[in-house]
C-alpha cells in the first residue's frame, strides 16, 4: 500500500534539483586568511557574502559542511512572504508600540526588498507575485483570520488582504475542506534552488570564495580576530558570521553551544506529485497561488513553477523521520484537501531542517564578537535573504545593519541543549488542538 503511491523512478531528493542541480565540489582550497569568514552557504550566508565582498572588496570566504546550498535553501517550498509569526498588534502588546512597530516593519520590508532584489539583479528563479490563500480549516478559525489580519495597522506596514467566504471558495480552490480563508495578494513564489544558484553566482562574481564540504570544528579567539578550524585546515578571520539556522550544531554539537541552545531544529517534509493534466491542476488551484492554512500542524502547497505538479509540504511526523516514510502521511493530508488526488503518485520526497526559536522570531546580532543571523521559523526565503544582507552591513559597520530585533532577548529554556525533547509532546498537543478547532 505504502509503496503504491510512489512512481517507479521516485527520488528521495528535492524536485527543485531537477532544474537546478547542486554545484559539484570543485575541491577549492581553503585560504590561510580572510577578512570575513561566513559559516553556512544558504540564503543568509550568500546574501551576507554579496554585501561584504561587493562594495568594499572585503576578502570573504564562505564555508559549508555540505555542498553549497545543500540545506533548506534548496529544499524549501519556495513560498515568499513577510510571515513574522506575530501580528502587528501582538508585537505591540508584547514589546510596546515603538519596538513592536519596528519589528512588524521588518517583515514588510523583507517582502518588498526581495522582489526588488531579484528583479534588480536579474536572478532567473521563476519569481512571481502570485498571492497567498490561507485557508480556515474550521469555522471558528475563519473569524479569527479577519480579526488577526484586518485590524487597523499603520498605513506604511499595512498588508493588502481580503477575506474569501466559504460560498466563494471555488474562486480560489476546488475543495470543500476549508471554511473560507484570506488572500494576501502580494505574497510571491520562486524556484528555491534556482534562487540559491543565482545568489551563489552573484557572490562569486563579487569576489567571495565558497569552499564546500568544509566542516567547521571550532572557532577560537586569536588576537583581534579568530582562528576558524575546519576539516580543510585553519583560516584566520577578522570577522566571523554564523549563518547555519536550522543546521546549527547538527554535525558538530560542541560548536557554538550558545547558538545551539537557542535554535530548535524542526524537520519539514515535502512531496512532489507526478505531472497532472493541465485542466485538473488549473481547476484545483485556478489562481496559481501559494497556499497554507490555519492548522497548528502546518501544511503549505502550490503548483510548481512549471505548472504541472503539486508540491505539498508540512510537518506530519511526531518525531523526525525519513522523507520517504513521511511521504504517505503527506499524501494523505494532500488528499484531505483534494480527495480526487487519491491515486496520484509521488515523484519526489525530501526534507530539510527549519530553524525555530522560543519566541517565534528571527534573531541577529553579535555574541562574543561573532555575528549571527538565524531562526526564521519557516519563513526563510525572504527573512534569511533580507537579514543576511543586514548582517553583512553590520560587519561593514553600516548603521543599516543594526536591526530592532537585536533589542529583544534571544531566549533559551532550562535543560535545552539543542535536542528538542519537547517536540513530540508539542506536536501531539497541536494535533489534538487542530482536531478540536
Amino acid at each position: 500500500m505504502t509503496n503504491s503511491i510512489f512512481l517507479p523512478d521516485h527520488k528521495e531528493q528535492p524536485f527543485w534539483w531537477e532544474g537546478a542541480p547542486r554545484p559539484a565540489d570543485d575541491n577549492a582550497v581553503l585560504p590561510a586568511s580572510a577578512d570575513v569568514v561566513i559559516i553556512g552557504s544558504g540564503y543568509t550566508g550568500l546574501n551576507a557574502a554579496i554585501e561584504t565582498a561587493r562594495p568594499l572588496h572585503r576578502h570573504t570566504v564562505v564555508v559549508d559542511a555540505e555542498a553549497a546550498g545543500w540545506g533548506c535553501s534548496s529544499r524549501n517550498g519556495g513560498q515568499v512572504s513577510p510571515s513574522l509569526k506575530w501580528s502587528y498588534h501582538e508585537l505591540v502588546d508584547k514589546f510596546g508600540p515603538e519596538l513592536g512597530y519596528e519589528i512588524a516593519r521588518e517583515g514588510d520590508a523583507a517582502l518588498k526588498w526581495i522582489g526588488a532584489f531579484v528583479e534588480g539583479e536579474g536572478i532567473d528563479c521563476d519569481f512571481q507575485r502570485v498571492g497567498r490563500f490561507h485557508g480556515a480549516h474550521a469555522a471558528s478559525t475563519y473569524e479569527g483570520l479577519a480579526t488577526r489580519n484586518l485590524k487597523e495597522v499603520p498605513d506604511d506596514i499595512k498588508l493588502e488582504a481580503h477575506m474569501v467566504p466559504k460560498s466563494e471558495l471555488r474562486s480560489e480552490m476546488d475543495t470543500d475542506y476549508y471554511h473560507g480563508g484570506i488572500v494576501f495578494p502580494h505574497h510571491c513564489s520562486l524556484q528555491p534552488a534556482k534562487y540559491h544558484l543565482g545568489l551563489l553566482e552573484l557572490a562569486t562574481k563579487a569576489g567571495a570564495e565558497v569552499v564546500s564540504h568544509c566542516k567547521v570544528e571550532g572557532i577560537n579567539k586569536e588576537g583581534a580576530g579568530f582562528a576558524v578550524n575546519t576539516t580543510k585546515g585553519v583560516i584566520a578571520a577578522k570577522e566571523v558570521i554564523v549563518a547555519t539556522s536550522g543546521y546549527t550544531g547538527r554535525t558538530t554539537p560542541s560548536l557554538m553551544p550558545w547558538h545551539r541552545r537557542r535554535i530548535i531544529p524542526i524537520g519539514s517534509y515535502i512531496i512532489a506529485t507526478e505531472p497532472l493534466p493541465e485542466e485538473q491542476i488549473n481547476r484545483l488551484m485556478p489562481k496559481n497561488r501559494v497556499n497554507s492554512d490555519t492548522r497548528k500542524m502546518v501544511v503549505y502547497y502550490r503548483q510548481c513553477h512549471e505548472g504541472k505538479r503539486i508540491v505539498f509540504g508540512g510537518r506530519v511526523a511526531i518525531s523526525e523521520s525519513s522523507a520517504s516514510k513521511a511521504a504517505p502521511d503527506l499524501h494523505k493530508e494532500m488528499c484531505r484537501i483534494f480527495p480526487e488526488l487519491a491515486n496520484t503518485k509521488i515523484s519526489h520526497s525530501w526534507m530539510g531542517f527549519v530553524g525555530y526559536t522560543f519566541n517565534s522570531l528571527p534573531h541577529l546580532g553579535v555574541k562574543d564578537g561573532i555575528h549571527y543571523s538565524m531562526g526564521y521559523c519557516g519563513s526563510g526565503v525572504s527573512l534569511a535573504s533580507y537579514f543576511g544582507k543586514r548582517i553583512g552591513q553590520r560587519v561593514l559597520g553600516k548603521k543599516e545593519g543594526i536591526r530592532p530585533l537585536e533589542k529583544i532577548k534571544f531566549e533559551t529554556r532550562p535543560f535545552y541543549n539543542g535536542k528538542p525533547w519537547f517536540l513530540e509532546p508539542s506536536i501531539a498537543y497541536f494535533r489534538w488542538k487542530d482536531g478540536r478547532a
